[in-house]
């Protein structure tokens, strides 16, 4: 069944799943169009996510409405009537994406390895990708095209910017001043960093680097008051520029392009930032910068899970299962601002 004796007529990929996880896809397409150039892709994807993802060429799109629950799932199954694709490449661990790839009509379906097919993926897969151990998200997701037999590795993004989006980033970012971006919220409330820490790097980055510094993110709720926070304690010489819940996410992604560097939690934004090429100091504690990290900054990374998996759980990385998340109260102290703007010192330099 695997590797394929010849380029398939169409590949159908099922990853559903937050910002950051649709991030990784996009070098697997661009692998895929590079080798494949004829194959059609066609990608199932959450509504949010293909916002962004649209501005993809050559892929076809099928949005999963995630919060609609089951009337989503049967709206998607009504736009893959009488669909046949040669190949299904089953990246997401959820019973969700599973239910939908056993709809699928596809000969070829390619899950994970077994030891990695969590809640029963391999149940609704007939072909696997090659077992790993502790590697990055974006490397197991390159088994899949390795499973198929392409053994190289396009590690490209080069999402086209709508001209839009790049007017937006310009008005805020005009000039060649040095720009520090910080998106200080994941959708994950114990991944984040106080507001007062921000605060702090903020008024460090504009007095010591002379940087222009922006706030971005989402309209929750937590984002709104978030921003509004680090907005209202900087130093008054800190001039500070609040744009969450201003942009769209093409807006951001061309905003992050433009910036010096980023400053975030393990967020989606991390992940925007590496497709632009974007340096990013990210903030790790809760999870593991080698698995999760921004995969071309993770020397940026400030990485405390090592000292969080002491204290909070009492063993080493080495030792807890390599998806562990520390999302425990107050672990995300253990990053200090000064480990942040030694950070930014260096990479500045």
């Amino acid at each position: 069944m695997l590797p394929l004796a010849a380029p398939p007529r169409s590949i159908c990929i099922l990853r559903l799943s937050a910002i950051g996880d649709t991030c990784h896809v996009v070098p697997i397409i661009r692998t895929l169009q590079h080798t494949w150039p004829h194959t059609q892709l066609t990608w199932i994807i959450g509504k949010t996510e293909a916002r962004l993802m649209q501005l993809i060429e050559g892929v076809e799109l099928i949005t999963l409405d995630k919060r609609a629950g089951l009337s989503g799932i049967r709206n998607l199954r009504k736009q893959l009537r009488g669909r046949q694709f040669d190949v299904l490449l089953h990246m997401q661990l959820a019973v969700r994406a599973s239910a939908i790839a056993h709809q699928l009509s596809a000969p070829v379906k390619v899950g994970f390895d077994r030891a990695r097919a969590r809640e029963l993926q391999w149940l609704f897969t007939n072909a696997r990708i090659a077992p790993r151990t502790r590697e990055h998200v974006l490397d197991s997701l390159f088994g899949f095209v390795a499973a198929l037999g392409i053994q190289e590795r396009m590690l490209r993004w080069d999402i086209p910017l709508p001209e839009e989006a790049r007017s937006y980033a310009q008005a805020l970012i005009p000039d060649a001043r040095p720009t520090l971006v910080i998106s200080p919220c994941s959708s994950h409330p114990l991944r984040n960093w106080p507001a007062e820490r921000y605060a702090a790097v903020a008024d460090y980055a504009s007095h010591e680097h002379g940087m222009r510094v922006i706030v971005a993110g989402g309209p929750t709720d937590l984002e709104r008051d978030a921003g509004a926070a680090i907005e209202r304690l900087v130093h008054p010489a800190t001039h500070l520029i609040n744009q969450v819940a201003k942009d769209t996410l093409p807006q951001l992604l061309a905003l992050l392009s433009r910036a010096t560097v980023l400053l975030a939690p393990d967020s989606g934004p991390v992940h925007m930032a590496t497709m632009v090429g974007t340096p990013v100091i990210g903030l790790y504690a809760a999870t593991n910068p080698a698995r999760s990290g921004p995969y071309l900054s993770r020397q940026w990374c400030v990485n405390a899970y090592s000292q969080a998996a002491m204290q909070f759980c009492g063993k080493s990385p080495e030792d807890l299962p390599w998806s562990k998340k520390i999302e425990e109260s107050g672990v995300m102290d253990l990053i200090t601002v000064s480990q942040v703007t030694a950070k930014l010192d260096e990479l500045l330099r």
